[in-house]
């Protein structure tokens, strides 16, 4: 199955998984393991940073432990959430102010989630061991993804 094909059933996936249900941590937790599961051999690290208090602060994941906070503007995460849009980093050493989690991790992308009224409650966070390892289909597919969980949750 192509990139394309999986991203399909992921989202097909996740959608009969999360309809009816209103846990943030649940849906959170069972989306992160649906998407790591999808893509085992690319995703090192998928999970989400939720907007707390003015920082971005550790969600659901599945992966290697990981860094509590991110500020504002800060790292891949803080400058999606400060762009609001979807960031793709082919190689996370030559992002200025890159976050180390996790000094295995090569490449990322970053996908903004929001409420209807477009504010940012969150981001999708997935981390790859490959350079280069994300593309636009990575990005559509995954905003689609956080358009089904502002619908279920954050409406």
């Amino acid at each position: 199955m192509d990139r394309k094909e999986r991203y399909r059933v992921l989202v097909s996936q996740i959608e009969s998984l999360i309809s009816g249900e209103t846990d943030e941590t649940g849906i959170l937790a069972n989306v992160s393991a649906a998407m790591k599961e999808a893509f085992p051999e690319r995703f090192f690290w998928v999970g989400f940073y939720l907007v707390r208090n003015g920082v971005l602060r550790l969600g659901p994941f599945q992966g290697s432990v990981a860094c509590y906070e991110i500020p504002f503007g800060k790292g891949v995460c803080g400058t999606a959430w400060k762009e609001g849009k979807t960031i793709i980093v082919d190689d996370v050493e030559t992002f200025p102010g890159h976050i180390a989690c996790s000094s295995l991790s090569r490449s990322e992308i970053v996908v903004p989630i929001r409420r209807h009224n477009g504010e940012i409650v969150g981001v999708i966070d997935i981390d790859s061991k490959n350079l280069a390892d994300f593309n636009q289909d990575d990005g559509n597919c995954l905003e689609q993804i956080a358009a089904l969980l502002t619908d279920n949750l954050y409406a």
